[in-house]
């Protein structure tokens, strides 16, 4: 199984192996402090601190000067080595701790002190805020001697004095028992059903025998009468829950409830609109992405900032950016495109998927019978571009795409034509951090046949959707990907490396089989020319059964071929099976969501949640929702809306993981200037942010302090530590929008 590999902020990859719940803590075991001189009753040893801070006792506290104008926060720390770590055994990291001028943010860690500085724990309080006594419990994923409690300062541009005082690690102590408030047992899309479409909830109970239940108006009247459906235990909650369907209703309205077993629901509507306004929320989530310029805050109030990466310090920029070191010879201008996630990077393979599906939610307003393509016309999204008689979606997508354009190595080059797997920091940076205050070097990362195929992919794909609008951009999209296409042919092994995950994400794929058929199916589709027809029908992914359980992403793109080949018109030998494979999977995945107690079209193998679930989740519905632009069959419509539930609240958790939309949503995704949660000065994510979701590997130090042994759904967390259950990524958007324009067209 590929995952995205990317840590908070340790110096290299963090517990790559982690990727199961650690062993509880040793409940039994003797409580044991870990820091000596945790009071500084007369010394501060064996206490250090940074060349640039001074220490001394200042009532019975340690008290730091720390100087203004670093760059991270562990540029100015002070901290204590030699600290001993058993694997498997819980900890109370706990201080006292402030700040004068208040206000400022502290980054207290438990680490290894020697190379590779990997973080074991981590917490970012901002000091003076709500007391200044913190405590903390998480379980070691390591055995050493050689472990460091650290409190890192830096980063700010003014100096401040810094106090601590009562350190303490204390081993042996029972686990923390962390239970996620989830308020009523009845569990609902928090935001909107379709007057005319599928509604449905589910009950967390202990009763074995049906309920009746009452949906209730704004007012409070009885609208609706029926009885619940009880389903057992849900296997990837732990829950003994019922279904309710009140389908059978059709008015809207806003304000609902749903009364059952005692529990009053959240409110939620009956009425299209919501999903308006989200197919161009979660479009317009790209333009705050954007690299390489300013966000105006005429268009995002409060959201605008400066420009990243664009060399004014303490940028290093991205408009003459090297290699890695013995990678090339050459410097390239890769401005523009977009941050990834909730770092800095930028990415060719997951830029790729991301940009093909925002696409494809554009390509399918042409062709689908229920399509409207005006809704994603010129002005629909408030853009800087916004008036050039272009649609706006083909605008924001033409910043990412003159950004993979610019990652081809040039003519001349070794390896011409091929194009660079990533640009990111040469080494992880701290949060909070806005793009234009990074102060990294950032480098290129070799070439992969991943990214060149990505590149072929979407630049085909671009050739024919631009073509209407901008000739010239057209045929400059369709001859790079052209020259992607050989170049791969001549280097079909070239693979990123899995140890490349310093400073930003690895996306390491040594299949491109998937990618092969995908590129050359989008240069069919575009140019009808016969080789590349050959290739799609000679490749093995053509008639393998790619409609896994998981669903497709960045590592796994033949359904970025498979259903573009179903849903796009053309000629290719054979089609009509083509289109029956996206039936046929599309009924898998119907037939999930109708065996799940919470009706999502997701199981993965022992219901071990996968990184990034949400956009799976979405992803298999969009394969429902192909086969009803297909067939126009009303089952793969009801299939299709019905998945959304899921997103909005119809969970275990009972929390919409988009931002902005339900009584309880997820609004703390992590992110270095989407940091609200460390810094007030700085926004939530923009409302449309899709959070990624359950994830059972709870990769992070946050998420293993909180969630170990966690089932299936529970394996989440909203807080903007957990990279691994709550980043936000531009591909797990890309799915959204593409449900959510989906939604929308049903109304």
């Amino acid at each position: 199984m590929k995952r995205r590999r990317t840590t908070l902020l340790a110096l290299t990859t963090l517990l790559a192996a982690t990727l199961t719940a650690l062993p509880a803590g040793s409940a039994q075991a003797e409580e044991v402090e870990q820091v000596k001189n945790g009071t500084f009753d007369s010394t501060t040893a064996p206490w250090w601190t940074t060349g640039n801070v001074t220490a001394a006792l200042t009532d019975g506290r340690l008290c730091a000067e720390i100087p203004g104008g670093t760059a991270n926060r562990w540029d100015a720390a002070v901290g204590q080595n030699d600290i001993t770590l058993v694997k498997g055994e819980s900890y109370r990291f706990s201080f006292s701790a402030s700040g004068v001028p208040q206000g400022k943010v502290l980054r207290a860690i438990v680490g290894l002190q020697v190379a590779p500085y990997d973080t074991y724990f981590e917490v970012s309080p901002q000091l003076n805020v709500s007391g200044d006594r913190y405590s903390y419990t998480f379980t070691s994923p390591v055995d050493t001697a050689q472990g460091q409690v650290g409190f890192q300062v830096g980063g700010n541009a003014d100096p401040f004095t810094f106090c601590m005082d009562d350190v303490s690690l204390l081993g042996g102590v029972p686990p923390e028992v962390y239970e996620p408030d989830t308020g009523p047992r009845v569990r609902v899309n928090q935001v909107a059903y379709l007057p005319a479409g599928p509604k449905n909830a589910t009950l967390v109970t202990e009763a074995t025998a049906k309920l009746p239940w009452e949906l209730k108006n704004a007012s409070g009247s009885v609208v609706a009468r029926g009885s619940t459906r009880p389903r057992g235990v849900d296997a990837s909650s732990g829950q003994n829950v019922h279904s309710i369907d009140f389908g059978s209703y059709r008015k809207g309205g806003t304000g609902f409830t749903l009364v059952v077993d005692g529990e009053t629901s959240r409110p939620f509507d009956i009425d299209p609109s919501a999903y308006r306004r989200l197919r161009l929320d979660s479009l317009k989530y790209y333009y705050t992405q954007r690299s390489g310029i300013a966000i105006r805050d005429d268009l995002r109030p409060g959201y605008g900032r400066a420009a990243g990466h664009l060399n004014a310090a303490p940028n290093k920029g991205d408009d003459d950016v090297p290699c890695q070191p013995g990678v090339c010879d050459y410097t390239l201008d890769v401005t523009g495109g977009w941050y990834d996630a909730g770092d800095h990077g930028k990415y060719v393979v997951n830029g790729g998927i991301s940009t093909w599906e925002v696409l494809s939610t554009y390509e399918r307003s042409l062709y689908a019978r229920t399509g409207r393509t005006h809704k994603l016309g010129d002005g629909s999204l408030d853009i800087p571009e916004s008036g050039n008689k272009v649609p706006d979606l083909l605008d924001e997508v033409r910043w990412e795409l003159d950004f993979l354009l610019k990652m081809q190595v040039p003519q001349g080059k070794p390896l011409a034509g091929m194009a660079h797997h990533k640009i990111h920091d040469e080494q992880w940076t701290g949060l909070p951090l806005m793009p234009a205050d990074d102060p990294q070097k950032r480098e290129l990362h070799p070439p992969s046949t991943a990214a060149t195929l990505n590149l072929a992919a979407t630049a085909a794909q671009a050739a024919r959707l631009y073509r209407p609008f901008d000739r010239a951009y057209a045929a400059k999209n369709l001859a790079a990907a052209r020259t992607a296409w050989e170049a791969a042919r001549a280097h079909p092994e070239m693979y990123a490396s899995e140890s490349d995950g310093t400073g930003g994400g690895t996306y390491a794929d040594n299949n491109v089989a998937d990618e092969f058929y995908w590129a050359a199916a989008q240069l069919y589709l575009t140019t009808g020319e016969k080789k590349y027809a050959d290739f799609v029908l000679g490749s093995p992914v053509h008639t393998a059964d790619i409609f896994g359980p998981i669903g497709f992403d960045w590592a796994r793109t033949a359904a970025a071929g498979r259903l573009d080949l179903a849903l796009v018109p053309n000629k290719l030998p054979g089609r009509d099976k083509v289109r029956q494979s996206v039936i046929k999977g599309a009924d898998r995945y119907l037939a999930t969501l109708q065996d799940h107690p919470y009706g999502l079209p997701y199981a993965p193998d022992k219901n071990l949640y996968d990184w990034g679930s949400n956009h799976q989740i979405l992803n298999n519905a969009v394969v429902i929702a192909s086969a009803y632009d297909l067939t126009g069959a009303s089952k793969y419509r009801e299939g299709a809306l019905q998945s959304m539930d899921y997103l909005f609240g119809r969970n275990a958790l009972n929390i919409s993981y988009v931002t902005g939309y339900g009584e309880a949503n997820a609004h703390n995704q992590h992110s270095r200037w989407y940091a609200h949660q460390l810094d007030p000065a700085q926004p939530n994510p923009p409302a449309g942010t899709l959070a990624g979701g359950a994830n059972s590997g709870i990769q992070d130090p946050f998420a293993q302090g909180k969630l170990q042994g966690c089932v299936g759904q529970f394996c989440y967390i909203d807080d903007i530590q957990s990279w691994s259950t709550n980043e936000h990524t531009i591909n797990w958007n890309a799915a959204l929008a593409r449900m959510a324009s989906f939604v929308a067209d049903q109304t």
